[in-house]
């Protein structure tokens, strides 16, 4: 009887134990993707998506750029440079790009070619199709490329003001146009819109 009873005790603290650990794993959730989420007051999709939006239709709507198209009678052909992240934060640039580029296509005024990495991997299928292993009705030869006009380029700059529990962040977006050919800046436009308050608790600074 004595060891019956301290099997029960053994079996009921296990399952407290398997009970509990249950209970402190995560709790997910699906939300919505335009939901807009602040967890820890740092940069996020909700920004990036705010500012490339501002960023873009502020140089689509630039009487120079308006002008510079106009003058050219054509679709003209962008590309896409670096955009740098200037502050302390861990702030991937790349997806500012590729929304970036992606606003701009959509809206039907100009045209992209490919970027750096990716003309890369082009060319190397262009080469590989040279050396005898594509008919040659089908192959791309070199020269053939399409040259782009402008280049787009921008920074990601962040100011942090901070007293006691209290932080305000604010983020200066900067992006440029320039004239492939002549480096003449086409546009220039700065978003500074992101600003954010956090308070923390006063044991947690």
């Amino acid at each position: 009887m004595k060891n019956f009873f301290i099997v029960i005790v053994i079996s009921l603290g296990m399952a407290a134990v398997l009970l509990s650990a249950c209970a402190s794993g995560p709790n997910v959730s699906r939300i919505d993707a335009g939901t807009q989420t602040d967890l820890s007051g740092y940069w996020n999709d909700t920004d990036v998506r705010i500012v490339c939006k501002s960023l873009i239709d502020d140089c689509l709507a630039s009487p120079r750029v308006d002008q510079a198209i106009k003058a050219m009678g054509r679709t003209p052909k962008v590309i896409v440079g670096r955009f740098r992240n200037e502050s302390a934060e861990q702030i991937d640039t790349s997806i500012i790009s590729i929304i970036m580029e992606q606003t701009i296509f959509n809206s039907g005024k100009m045209d992209f070619v490919a970027t750096g990495s990716v003309r890369d991997d082009i060319r190397a299928e262009r080469q590989d199709q040279m050396s005898g292993h594509t008919s040659d009705n089908s192959m791309s030869g070199d020269g053939n490329e399409t040259g782009a006009d402008f280049m787009l380029t921008g920074s990601v700059k962040a100011m942090v003001d901070r007293a006691g529990n209290r932080t305000v962040r604010t983020y200066f977006v900067t992006a440029e146009l320039t004239n492939i050919r002549t480096n003449e800046r086409m546009w220039i436009g700065q978003n500074s819109e992101i600003k954010k308050v956090v308070i923390r608790p006063k044991n947690k600074l």
